[in-house]
Formats: structure tokens, sequence, C-alpha cells
């Protein structure tokens, strides 16, 4: 096992991905280089990141990438705002979403907490 891999929150990291490419399959054929691209590739960097900062020798570098982590996930919630804003999405696929983002933010500062420490 990698050491990422026994992570909570790469876990949910990990499942939320899938989540969001069911979430722009319905997004039009022209957003596939632009909105499409940019939500699933923010999805996807939140575990990355993790799994990266696992490697890391010190705390401290591991810190640093669970705070990009944290900025994928902020990417990923100003996606779903714009996705919504365009109809691509419906209000309630915007706050199930949202909720799952909410609850890895949460996980993600509680394991930026533990990493101070």
């Amino acid at each position: 096992l990698f050491k990422f891999e026994t992570l909570d929150i790469w876990k949910e990291a990990v499942k939320f991905v899938p989540e969001v490419y069911k979430l722009t399959e319905k997004f039009p054929n022209w957003e596939t280089f632009s909105l499409t691209s940019q939500l699933t590739r923010a999805a996807i960097s939140i575990s990355l990141n993790i799994a990266e900062g696992s490697s890391r020798d010190s705390q401290k570098d591991f810190k640093r990438f669970v705070q990009i982590a944290s900025g994928s996930l902020n990417e990923v919630v100003t996606c779903l705002f714009i996705a919504r804003n365009a109809k691509y999405i419906n209000d309630n696929e915007f706050n199930e979403t949202y909720a799952k983002c909410e609850q890895i933010s949460k996980m993600l500062y509680g394991f930026s907490r533990y990493l101070n420490k």
C-alpha cells in the first residue's frame, strides 16, 4: 500500500471524481474542452495532490499539497456555480454536489490541522 491509500480524505476525493464525470455527461458538446474539462481536471486534482503530498519528507510540504487540493476543490465549486447559471445542471444537482464539496472541504481542513501537529 502507498501511504495515501490509507487516508480517508484521499478515498473520498477519489469517490468524488465519478460523481463529477456523471454530472458533466449532460453538458453541451461545445463545453468539452472548456468547462467540462476544467471541472473534471479540478476534481481529479484533489486526490492527485493528496497523493503527491503524502510522498513528501515533511508535514509542512504535505500540508502545502493539501492546501493545493483545497484550491482545486474551490475551482470545482466555482465551476458548479457556472454550470448552474448556464442551466447545465439543475438546483438539485448543484445542491447535492455542493454538499459533497462541503464535506470534502471539512475533511481537508481537519487533515490540514492534523498536519500542523
